[in-house]
């Protein structure tokens, strides 16, 4: 496991585990600490162009391979659209 800080976010996270799948797609997973909403939080992407986010402060994205968006608050709220 390795410490990391990403890029413009002063989240610290530990990741647990990524690497590529036997169909190709990318995996991420990371740990937040325990006072982030969503401690083990992950996103893969796939081949088909299709990506999901499941973030540190509970919401989700998710993104079709034909660009159809979904945005979900950690309150529950749903949006979506066609980018």
């Amino acid at each position: 496991m390795s410490s990391q800080k990403s890029s413009g976010n002063s989240q610290s996270y530990q990741t647990t585990s990524s690497g590529v799948n036997q169909e190709g797609n990318h995996y991420c997973s990371r740990d937040y600490g325990t006072e982030a909403p969503n401690q083990n939080s992950y996103h893969y992407s796939n081949n088909d162009g299709s990506y999901y986010y499941s973030n540190p402060n509970g919401s989700t994205y998710h993104e079709t391979a034909d660009k159809q968006a979904t945005y979900k608050s950690s309150e529950g709220e749903s949006h979506r659209w066609q980018k």
